[in-house]
């Protein structure tokens, strides 16, 4: 099958990557040329311009949009809706509001284009591993996509959320509950950090124990053993975290929904206050989002 791969960051090229291991053929395209210039290495047709993109394509084509949420996305598809033709697809991947997920189909259907929302989980390793992607829009559509999805997904790795807004809304709940997993596993950290038993305590063993059969295990208390292995203390990262829109959109669904999400709430208002202080939960939370994600930390200052 035949894709085109517009934004070719941390998740765009890796997924390129592993749709082209998966033999399918990958155009593709970033603002960055060298970016272009590196997976075409990898297999794919390059392209320099939106324009060149899709010449390349054949119709009806399938654009998969992996790029920041908000504005940038709607740049792309005002261009892109002079471009393309009725019955082409057109994909956000990205970390979309699932509001604009429905403005935006509406206003590529008023062109006969096709639109599906794919939230997708996995970070940078996701093309070892796979990725877990919730899709929404027409189910036509996603069947029409399915061997793209097989590639891309672990086994029982994909699911079709329902209409559109559905994919990027259920996982915009997925990464809400993430942040308050992470808070959890930050604040009990900084529990043992401050307790009498610290000096004794090897935390990357710690998180090690709980992964073998505790009711706490998952891949997060992996990924805490990796980044405690690396820095024993977390003394080379200020505790300063950063919040993807998910989290803020999912506290206000649960207000406009009447449901209590306070662990949630509280997890994101946590991350503000993270930027006004340097406490080791925040340390925690900022580790495990460089080692699923590869976002970037603040270097702790020197002396």
């Amino acid at each position: 099958m035949q894709v085109a791969m517009i934004g070719l960051g941390r998740m765009g090229m890796n997924m390129a990557k592993r749709i082209l291991q998966g033999g399918h053929e990958v155009v593709a395209y970033n603002r960055t040329p060298t970016k272009t210039e590196e997976i075409v290495k990898e297999g794919a047709i390059g392209s320099f311009s939106l324009t060149e993109l899709v010449d390349k394509l054949t119709a009806p084509r399938v654009v998969w949009l992996m790029l920041p949420a908000g504005q940038p996305v709607d740049d792309h598809l005002d261009q892109l809706l002079e471009l393309l033709a009725p019955g082409d697809i057109v994909i956000d991947g990205g970390n979309t509001y699932y509001k604009d997920d429905v403005r935006r189909a509406e206003m590529l259907a008023a062109k006969a284009i096709k639109f599906m929302d794919v939230g997708v989980s996995g970070g940078i390793w996701g093309l070892e591993v796979g990725y877990c992607m919730m899709m929404g829009g027409e189910r036509e559509v996603f069947e029409h996509l399915e061997p793209i999805f097989e590639t891309l997904a672990p086994e029982n790795g994909y699911l079709y959320c329902g209409p559109t807004g559905a994919g990027h809304f259920v996982k915009m709940v997925h990464n809400g509950i993430e942040y308050g997993m992470m808070q959890a596993y930050g604040e009990g950290f900084a529990i043992m950090e401050g307790s009498p038993y610290a000096e004794f305590l090897d935390y990357s063993q710690v998180a090690h124990l709980w992964n073998q059969g505790s009711v706490i295990r998952s891949w997060l208390l992996e990924l805490l053993e990796s980044a405690f292995g690396k820095d024993e203390r977390l003394t080379k990262i200020r505790g300063y975290v950063e919040d993807s829109g998910e989290g803020r959109w999912t506290v206000q669904q649960a207000v406009e929904s009447g449901v209590s999400a306070p662990v949630i709430a509280l997890s994101l208002f946590r991350r503000f206050r993270s930027r006004e202080e340097d406490a080791f939960e925040d340390k925690v939370l900022a580790a495990l989002r460089r080692e699923f994600g590869g976002h970037a930390v603040v270097a702790a200052k020197e002396g």
